[in-house]
């Protein structure tokens, strides 16, 4: 586990934005229902776990996708983080709308200029994966190039490995549903019962919500 994952592992803890019932389960937007909860916008009111966070992603961006012209931030819960990194990198900045303004200009992208540049595109956590790469394709059609993902968070879902192959685009996490439970384990957060359900959920959410 990397120092940024670590870190941010146990930001997320220690913060309360990651919740744990393996009795009761949460019932995610998408009707999944799930053993943990993970609420990333808390991140943005603690100074040093967002400065661990826009330091992690500005280095994993540096490292994975060095060639980024654009940082982009998905909406709502991406923007903060973009605009932080974006800041660190010296980087120009968009945001991406779940979908066009009913009015004005119509626009779903705000910001820089977008066509033929190289963008990578930050989030708070992804799951299945359906939010950002609606947002992934939103500004391929307005000619960006995009690179590749990157979020503070990933529950290394199987369904969220196969909507990223399919949209033949990469992406990177900060930290991780294992690093986390690891994390959770070392600070006696969870039992070995509960680890197994968290593990078993992992592997098989859909078994969950029948």
């Amino acid at each position: 586990m990397s120092d940024y994952a670590k870190k941010v592992a146990n930001d997320l803890l220690a913060i309360g934005a990651v919740k744990f019932s393996p009795d009761s389960p949460f019932t995610w937007a998408s009707g999944i229902k799930s053993p943990i909860y993970t609420d990333n916008r808390m991140t943005i009111g603690h100074p040093k776990v967002r400065k661990n966070i826009y330091n992690g992603l500005s280095e994993l961006i540096q490292s994975e996708y060095g060639e980024v012209e654009i940082i982009g931030g998905v909406a709502t819960a991406g923007i903060p983080h973009a605009a932080w990194v974006a800041e660190k990198l010296d980087k120009p900045m968009i945001y991406v709308r779940s979908k066009p303004k009913d009015h004005g200009a119509g626009r779903q992208t705000e910001g820089a200029d977008i066509v033929n540049k190289k963008v990578v595109l930050i989030d708070d956590l992804i799951s299945t994966g359906g939010s950002v790469l609606g947002a992934v394709e939103a500004i391929r059609k307005e000619g960006a190039d995009v690179l590749g993902v990157v979020s503070i968070f990933s529950y290394e879902l199987p369904a969220g490995v196969l909507n990223f192959k399919q949209a033949q685009l990469t992406f990177k996490s900060l930290t991780t549903y294992s690093q986390l439970i690891d994390a959770a384990i070392q600070r006696g957060d969870l039992n070995i019962s509960q680890v197994s359900t968290l593990q078993e959920w992992q592997e098989n959410p859909t078994q969950w919500s029948l």
